[in-house]
């Protein structure tokens, strides 16, 4: 049996992640939430897109918004040409 989500994951590129949590913040906490870019969306919920360099960079999102106590809807991987997204700095 073929891993077919290997074969579509180029390890050396950032994965880029759209993490959907309830409320909204100001475009000013981008800096705090690595760059992402911030999307307020009509029915109340905030979109955080953009690539993370790997996993431990993830848990360290999802921990801030853990420590903001805002509540966390959903975490999705999405392709590069699906989200307008910022270039990952090292």
């Amino acid at each position: 049996m073929s891993n077919d989500l290997n074969s579509i994951i180029d390890p050396s590129q950032p994965t880029v992640y759209q993490i959907r949590i309830t409320g909204h913040l100001d475009r000013q906490w981008t800096d705090w939430f690595e760059g992402l870019t911030i999307t307020l969306e009509d029915n109340g919920d905030m979109l955080l897109t953009g690539p993370l360099l790997d996993q431990a960079a993830l848990h360290g999102l999802l921990k801030k918004v853990r420590d903001l106590g805002i509540p966390l809807v959903s975490v999705n991987r999405v392709e590069p040409n699906e989200a307008d997204v910022p270039d990952v700095k090292p």
